[in-house]
């Protein structure tokens, strides 16, 4: 009975668009929505429902790993119909899981939005590319897509470490290994270590999140290879800052001129409700490391990132207050998500009302108050 209510879940999932599926004690299954949580019109769950959905997608080394830690996280595919990345946890004693939709059909970078720039910097042959955001803003996505592109233009040993793997990709013109971390190898670090002995062209990690991974990451750009990754940061500025602050002291000056030789961009993104239709429209904050930008860095002069960025628009660069301002005026996003999101919330409200009133255009974006106080 367990399975075929699973199913007829999932299959309710992937027909809605939902981009989530809650499963808790004391509500009814829930969707999330583009962005809003729905519950599912069926009865509410007991513990004794949750313990059988999870046990009739969950594989006995995740209900293992349930039982000691607490927690556990995999990947599923749903027959044809679609992969799902899922969260099995304890709360209250009982059992609850989160599954993510991984859409089946990779996007192109015109689809996503991406800057056109991204393509080139693609085609580097070392250095190292960060997507960051919150949680549920794409960066799996983003990252899916930019391995595909490589994956169908060059002729790459690409190599990725996931935790778990989403997407899948077939081979094209590279050769695409998949790594899981807990199924293939034990950690990112482990896995990091191992890589460079498989001529490696391309390297994704999925999280760069303790220590020793980001310092495998910074090695195995260093020595020729191309390395994306990602990391929770909501500004470029933050992403450099992240970085060398998970260094000790007296190392950080060494990392920073590590950082500003490897890294070619950052790109932070958001997912934002949308107003004039139903989904969701991605927000970018892109910095490419020019040679002005890489001083910075090496210089500890990162809080005059945002103003590089601003005078980089040649490259593709943008901030994140820049793009969300331009959503809110073509009447994409509305004025409360453009504040909401804001980096500055309150130049974001003085351009806003500035803006109302005619006084200025899209065109018109100097910096806030708050970044030029920056």
């Amino acid at each position: 009975m367990a399975t075929i209510h699973i199913d007829r879940l999932l299959e309710t999932c992937i027909k809605r668009g939902a981009s989530d599926l809650h499963i808790t004690v004391g509500r009814a299954p829930t969707l999330r929505l583009h962005g809003h949580l729905i519950s599912l019109a069926t009865k509410v769950l007991e513990p004794e429902d949750t313990v059988s959905l999870m046990k009739a997608i969950t594989p006995e080394r995740a209900q293992q790993e349930l039982q000691e830690e607490g927690t556990t996280d995999f990947g599923f595919a749903f027959g044809d119909a679609g992969r799902f990345r899922v969260s099995v946890f304890h709360q209250k004693g009982n059992v609850a899981l989160v599954l993510r939709l991984i859409p089946s059909r990779l996007l192109t970078f015109d689809e996503i939005g991406l800057p056109t720039i991204v393509k080139s910097l693609c085609r580097r042959p070392r250095g190292i590319f960060l997507v960051t955001g919150p949680t549920g803003s794409g960066k799996t996505t983003t990252l899916a897509t930019m391995i595909n592109y490589e994956n169908e233009n060059f002729d790459d040993h690409i190599v990725t470490i996931e935790d778990p793997i989403e997407y899948y990709h077939p081979h094209h013109k590279s050769i695409v290994n998949q790594r899981e971390v807990g199924v293939d190898v034990p950690s990112f670090g482990e896995a990091l270590r191992r890589v460079l002995r498989q001529d490696p062209d391309v390297i994704l990690v999925g999280e760069l999140r303790d220590l020793e991974t980001i310092e495998a990451a910074l090695r195995a750009a260093e020595t020729g290879h191309l390395v994306f990754g990602t990391l929770h940061t909501t500004s470029a500025m933050g992403t450099v800052t992240r970085i060398v602050d998970q260094f000790p002291a007296d190392q950080q000056n060494q990392i920073r001129i590590q950082l500003a030789g490897s890294l070619i961009a950052v790109l932070c993104q958001a997912l934002i409700p949308r107003c004039d239709v139903k989904g969701r429209s991605a927000a970018f904050e892109f910095m490419v490391v020019t040679s002005a930008i890489a001083n910075l860095i090496r210089e500890n002069k990162v809080f005059r990132i945002p103003s590089s960025i601003q005078t980089g628009k040649k490259y593709g660069m943008q901030l994140m207050d820049e793009h969300l301002f331009k959503l809110f005026a073509e009447g994409k996003i509305s004025a409360d998500s453009a504040i909401d999101y804001s980096h500055t919330p309150g130049g974001m409200q003085d351009k806003i009302e500035a803006y109302k009133k005619g006084q200025i255009t899209l065109d018109d974006q100097g910096p806030t108050d708050e970044e030029s106080a920056a």
